[in-house]
């Protein structure tokens, strides 16, 4: 397959999934980015992400870098889950603050595959490092 292809894959991937993430989309998060085994989505930081300290809540956070990493992951049309994910919170986001969380594929195999996502601000400060571990389950995120 052409990198073209490729790309334009794994953006029909990313467009089908979206229209069904009502989770990404109640948190206004948009998927900026998509090639295969790579992704980057942003979110703006709203008052009811805040926790009691005023602070943008680290489940936000890591619901961002969860989203990237499913569109990067999924990017292969191949319906890929989660199998494992950890976070390291770095600095904390605030109201306002455009967040992006940008995944990439460190590797890939037959059914499982690795990825980290860096979750920073506008500015380019990184708010957060995240890894997650992918398993296909089977089956096409599109029927073609």
């Amino acid at each position: 397959m052409t990198q073209s292809k490729a790309d334009e894959l794994a953006k029909s991937c990313a467009d089908s999934m979206y229209m069904q993430d009502v989770a990404s989309q109640s948190m206004g998060i948009t998927v900026d980015e998509v090639r295969p085994g790579y992704a980057c989505v942003t979110m703006k930081v709203r008052a009811d992400m805040l926790n009691g300290v005023g602070i943008c809540h680290g489940g936000f956070l890591f619901l961002l870098a969860d989203s990237a990493f499913s569109y990067a992951c999924n990017s292969y049309n191949r319906v890929t889950l989660a199998q494992n994910c950890d976070i390291d919170f770095l600095l904390a986001g605030k109201q306002g603050d455009v967040l992006s969380a940008i995944a990439e594929e460190r590797k890939r195999g037959r059914r499982m595959g690795l990825y980290d996502v860096t979750i920073s601000r506008s500015d380019g400060e990184v708010l957060a490092q995240f890894r997650g571990r992918s398993f296909e389950v089977g089956g096409e995120i599109l029927n073609e």
